[in-house]
């Protein structure tokens, strides 16, 4: 038998040390003397004795150990080879296994590798990570992982006893190490053991997994996400045709796992009646679980739509290790998290929102990274994903690791990442996180502690750049979906076009806005008439971008107290407050997110640990919010004044402003429409105002369409009776005018009746 091997390259198997195992294990062809012969080589550290076994001729060719103990070969004169497989005997256990090593061409491309070298594999997630495949007729599963600076990389898993030594990866030119596995499927729990040229072992989840364990483990699990069949063909359709923009945006913001839980000992239930096992979650209260995307879907759904709200905007789902992250330290960015079920299972719930005409957001964190050893840091014994130099590559205050976005496969990594989203999961908008970090590089560091740019700025310009490059990929596959930034800074044109130089969001959330107001309305109602700019000062910008006012979890959490303990007063004035706020915020322009428990006036800040506290919604105060939340919604979805025109300065127009005296507010929002507007008419204080004129552009009878004040919400019941008729008396530099009574802490929308108009203008000519 010929034996072209030397000896070293056996030990750097043995050892775990080869790059490119594939030159000695497997088939090696021979040419001697015009007879063509295969030498099959394998490393099994448990084998006994190893046969190689080919099916189709009904062979068995009993391998010798060479060099090592363990190292087996033979030489068998076949002229072609093709799927043999090995068997092994291991003490008194024996089974038969088709050899990884026998599959040798890669399923990356050429193509592939250099999409992905220059940043601009969209789906490179199709090809990186654990893969579902069928090579020559053999079913398994195609790794790759990219770890450039590995001096080796092996596969870790159930299917080899978690041992290193068996599964050895072969090193591609770009730094990419694959491995076609055979016999094993989907539900395999797997991890890549990283070695680095010092000899440190890594054991890390898989970067582009599509599910992890449960935490506290943190193995990642062969999935395909190709096995559920969609029923949004329509939602998708009309998303895909829609100028999203000119509808109603109303979102609620929701935690999935705070929202509700339920008894640990209570099933949970599937849509056809079966159970299904649960997680028990220990860090909540005693005796609850989280409940599961399924579940979720059956009571999340209906309550949303109950309301009436356009969205739900989920804080992060992409696989975190710390319940008191809220999501955002994510370390599996391809992988739903496992708390609430299968990947399958959250496919199943966005296809509920759609099918009940709910869009689904999702929380996106690109800007930064936890430190957890199985995760993206230090991944392959370098600083791989993020920056060496601690002044770029590090949040301190956070305790978190920042991308390094000049590198292409990294922001590869993202933009792909952000894609994924909406082709896997047919979701309709992501909310990026922290954007304002991303963007300076000073952000939250003192002098000394970051790098100036290249021009000697504050600006992190590969940042920008990758947000860009981000939001043109999404628009360019997914027209009618949402990117919303989160960024509190003057940073110009967040919401504009990429082609404009704009950083390419379609919204961009109104901190300034949010700051203003929440400030006014924690203040005494005496002293609001002081600082009535904060009530004023959006309109001096509010076109510049395209805003979405946002009430947000920042807002009640950390000593911020929720919604209702902001407000002033007694019981009753901190509602009259709230309804008068939340009735200012849908009726000043852009989009709207409110998070979850403001709707009902909670009175707890959100505690991550435990449910919303739903026994208030058997007080009638608590009751009559909700109801106010879902009648303002269906005002803000059915007046297209309301929505139609949020980001033009023809969409809105100041009444008067000026009135501070009595800290009130009025004005007109405009649909696309000429004739179709509303006059909203703000009344701050508690007192009440009788015979307070406001002008208005047209003749005619202005219905009241609604009123904070009203009896059905908690208020007083004061107001106008329905409606007013204009008088002849131009007032605040319009024609007409209407004599109002303004109920106290309300807001109050009018709308010109033009049929009524008509009808009484028509009998009085006859």
């Amino acid at each position: 038998m010929s034996h072209p091997i030397a000896p070293d390259q056996i030990d750097r198997i043995v050892w775990n040390q080869h790059h490119d195992p594939f030159e000695v294990l497997g088939p090696h062809r021979l040419e001697e003397d015009g007879k063509t012969s295969w030498i099959v080589r394998a490393y099994l550290p448990n084998a006994e004795a190893v046969w190689v076994v080919l099916p189709e001729a009904r062979m068995e060719h009993l391998m010798e150990s060479f060099h090592h103990p363990h190292f087996f070969q033979c030489q068998i004169e076949v002229a072609e080879l093709a799927n043999y497989q090995l068997k092994i005997k291991e003490g008194d256990r024996e089974r038969v296994i088709y050899d990884p090593y026998a599959f040798r061409s890669p399923l990356l491309t050429d193509f592939d590798l250099h999409l992905f070298a220059e940043g601009n594999h969209h789906r490179i997630y199709e090809k990186l990570g654990a893969h579902i495949a069928e090579i020559d007729g053999v079913k398994g599963v195609y790794f790759a992982v990219w770890a450039p600076n590995a001096r080796n990389v092996s596969l870790l898993g159930d299917f080899n006893h978690w041992d290193g030594r068996q599964h050895q990866m072969r090193k591609g030119v770009t730094g990419i190490w694959d491995l076609f596995i055979p016999g094993i499927g989907v539900g395999e729990a797997y991890k890549y053991e990283i070695k680095n040229y010092a000899g440190h072992i890594y054991e890390k989840s898989d970067p582009y997994g599509f599910q992890q364990e449960v935490r506290p483990k943190t193995a990642s699990i062969v999935t395909d996400l190709e096995t559920y069949t969609w029923s949004d063909n329509e939602w998708m359709d009309k998303r895909r045709h829609t100028d999203t923009l000119a509808e109603p945006i109303s979102v609620y913001e929701v935690h999935l796992g705070s929202w509700l839980n339920a008894a640990a000992d209570e099933p949970a239930k599937l849509p056809n009646g079966e159970t299904e096992p649960v997680v028990i979650v220990s860090e909540l209260r005693p005796g609850a679980r989280f409940l599961t995307y399924r579940e979720l879907a059956a009571k999340l759904i209906p309550y949303v739509k109950e309301l009436g709200f356009t969205h739900v905007e989920l804080l992060p789902i992409a696989e975190h290790p710390f319940d008191g992250s809220w999501g955002y330290q994510v370390t599996g960015y391809y992988a739903c998290t496992s708390r609430f079920g299968t990947p399958e299972d959250f496919m199943y719930f966005v296809d509920q929102c759609h099918a009940n005409g709910i869009g689904v957001i999702v929380d996106w964190v690109p800007g930064h990274f936890p430190k957890d050893g199985h995760g993206l840091a230090f991944f392959d014994g370098s600083h791989l994903y993020e920056h060496a130099d601690p002044r770029k590559g590090e949040h301190k205050e956070w305790g978190t690791l920042v991308f390094n976005y000049n590198r292409n496969e990294v922001r590869n990594f993202l933009v792909a990442n952000a894609l994924f989203w909406f082709d896997k999961y047919h979701i309709d908008g992501i909310r990026v996180d922290a954007v304002a970090s991303m963007l300076y590089l000073d952000y939250c560091r003192k002098a000394g502690e970051w790098v100036a740019n290249q021009y000697g700025g504050r600006e992190n310009i590969e940042a920008a750049d990758f947000l860009r490059q981000t939001n043109h990929v999404i628009f360019s596959y997914f027209p009618g979906v949402l990117s919303i930034a989160e960024e509190s800074t003057d940073w110009p044109m967040v919401s504009w076009p990429t082609y404009v130089g704009g950083l390419g969001f379609n919204l961009k959330w109104n901190m300034g806005w949010m700051h203003d107001m929440l400030d006014y309305f924690h203040m005494d109602p005496w002293f609001r008439q002081f600082h009535q700019n904060n009530v004023t000062f959006s309109m001096w910008y509010h076109h510049s971008e395209n805003y979405m006012l946002a009430l947000s979890h920042d807002e009640v959490v950390h000593g911020k107290s929720n919604m209702i303990g902001k407000m002033p007063g007694d019981e009753w004035q901190k509602f009259a407050n709230v309804r008068a706020l939340f009735a200012y915020m849908f009726a000043h322009p852009g989009k709207k997110t409110l998070f979850m428990s403001m709707e009902f006036g909670q009175w707890s800040e959100w505690n991550v640990w435990a449910d919303l506290e739903w026994h208030l919604l058997q007080y009638e105060p608590h009751q009559k919010l909700k109801g106010f939340i879902s009648a303002l919604n269906q005002l803000y979805r059915t007046e297209p004044a309301l929505y139609s025109r949020d980001f033009g300065q023809e969409g809105f127009q100041w009444i008067d402003c000026s009135d501070n005296r009595h800290s009130v507010v009025s004005f007109i929002r405009r649909g696309k429409d000429p004739n179709e507007f509303v006059v909203a008419v703000c009344n701050f204080t508690p007192q009440p105002h009788s015979h307070y004129r406001v002008g208005v552009p047209e003749m005619g009878f202005y219905t009241e369409l609604f009123n904070s004040d009203s009896r059905e919400y908690g208020g007083s019941n004061m107001g106008n009776l329905g409606g007013k008729w204009t008088d002849e008396w131009s007032f605040h530099n319009l024609p007409y005018s209407l004599d109002l009574c303004l109920p106290p802490l309300s807001v109050l929308i009018f709308k010109l009746d033009r049929q009524k108009t008509s009808a009484a203008m028509a009998s009085a000519e006859g």
